[in-house]
């Protein structure tokens, strides 16, 4: 973890934390950083999502890229993985997305992109940081005819739409479909893909308004769309979070279908058309055991990395995989985007539907979902990592492997940003995975807060 950059960009409650001069920092050495290479006056896409707080944050950003010498080009509100996609169809040098993602109004964030689309590695992130914490590389300040400008593109998002529109080869004629946009980055282009491929909609928390992005609604909230679907008679439903790079689906009946269980419906399909690579799979350790299960029992190899889509994407890239995502709904096709993208999720899912004549609660029980219970243990953050020198936590956690063996499994890591450890058990009894859970929880907490 960085100085600044947490697992996914710059994060923190905005105007307090992530203040405006912090973000005109980080547009002056993000764009020094990522363009110092380029023989060229450099092109830096910034796109951002509904936020009260993203105009603000968007105007110094945009002032710091041109005050060394880049041009801005402002997209507008618009998905995260549009961001990406459009960095490498516009041969830019770097795209950067205004956003905190499924969090609350009151946080934003800032992430950048390479010239490919990527993330930045670890490394450029610590080269931004000790410019702006250590002043470590004094910045050009141009003048005249060489201070960067502002292009504002219309087209963007229209381009990000033909792009998402190509990804199937088939239309969603005669679907009715539910659709949560979470008053986010989707809210235009989510219902413009699916209603002009044909599908019959009926939308939810379309109507942002700066202050309800993801307010009791999209991927984190599905109540509301499991009523919607079940009310409406839709055959399915579809949640996006404020960014729109997760999606998580809702079957005919008002069941939740999880990114693990798209992800299972999406793989065995392209393993059926010879589109999965190796037939491999890369999901994170906290998929859940059906999920795994399924994998034996289809001829699907299921590669396991830490959690965070950054790993994902490591060790796809890694293995030239193609499909890998998390439990969460940020799926990766990585023929497409070099990110989670919801609505390419969406798009791929429907196409399944589309192609097999199966409605969603069928396709979804190729995988059992097992019940998964998740206790978080508070610890002084410095000890967080120290769970295992314990001898008492260590003999406990061997206790349950051992009792769980064979039906279900054991899991306990730390949080990449709060002072927890987190635990959790999978198996078959809900009642007794909670009272274990809670037990070892609370023997973390006495043990590493003496």
């Amino acid at each position: 973890m960085g100085r600044l950059f947490g697992t996914d960009g710059v994060r923190g409650v905005a105007n307090a934390e992530l203040t405006v001069e912090l973000a005109f920092k980080l547009g002056q050495a993000g764009a020094y950083i990522l363009t110092k290479e380029t023989n060229h006056q450099p092109r830096i896409l910034v796109g951002r999502d509904t936020r009260i707080s993203g105009s603000m944050l968007e105007a110094a950003l945009v002032a710091g890229i041109c005050s060394v010498g880049a041009k801005a080009i402002k997209i507008g509100v618009v998905p995260t993985p549009a961001v990406a996609y459009l960095t490498r169809k516009y041969k830019a040098d770097a795209g950067v997305v205004i956003s905190a993602s499924h969090n609350p109004v009151k946080y934003n964030g800032i992430k950048f992109f390479n010239s490919e689309g990527y993330k930045l590695k670890d490394e450029l992130e610590e080269e931004i940081e000790a410019i702006i914490l250590d002043n470590k590389e004094k910045l050009p300040t141009p003048i005249g005819n060489e201070i960067g400008s502002i292009i504002e593109d219309n087209k963007a998002l229209d381009d990000y739409i033909e792009f998402l529109k190509s990804s199937i080869e088939v239309d969603l004629k005669g679907l009715k479909i539910a659709l949560d946009c979470a008053n986010g980055a989707a809210y235009m282009a989510g219902p413009k893909v699916l209603e002009e491929l044909g599908a019959e909609l009926i939308i939810i928390n379309n109507e942002p308004n700066g202050c309800n992005i993801n307010e009791n609604c999209g991927s984190t909230h599905m109540e509301n769309l499991q009523e919607t679907v079940k009310k409406h008679k839709a055959d399915l439903g579809i949640a996006f979070d404020g960014d729109a790079d997760r999606c998580l689906a809702v079957d005919e009946k008002g069941n939740l279908v999880n990114g693990d269980q798209i992800m299972a419906i999406c793989g065995l399909q392209m393993k059926k058309e010879n589109a999965l690579k190796d037939n491999t799979i890369v999901a994170t350790v906290m998929s859940n055991l059906g999920f795994f299960i399924m994998g034996e029992k289809n001829g699907i190899s299921i590669e396991k990395t830490k959690v965070g889509d950054r790993y994902v994407l490591e060790e796809m890239l890694k293995g030239n995989y193609k499909l890998g995502g998390e439990q969460s709904g940020h799926i990766i096709f990585l023929d497409y985007n070099t990110t989670g993208d919801g609505i390419l999720t969406a798009l791929k899912l429907l196409s399944v539907i589309k192609k097999t004549g199966k409605n969603l609660s069928e396709l979804a029980s190729v995988m059992e979902v097992l019940p998964q219970v998740l206790v978080n243990a508070k610890v002084p953050n410095e000890k967080k990592n120290s769970y295992l020198e314990n001898e008492k936590i260590k003999n406990a956690i061997k206790d349950l492997e051992e009792k769980f063996k064979g039906e279900g499994r054991v899991l306990i890591r730390p949080s990449g940003t709060e002072p927890l450890v987190r635990v959790m058990i999978e198996g078959k009894d809900e009642k007794i995975l909670k009272e274990e859970a809670q037990k070892l929880a609370e023997l973390i907490k006495i043990e590493l807060n003496k």
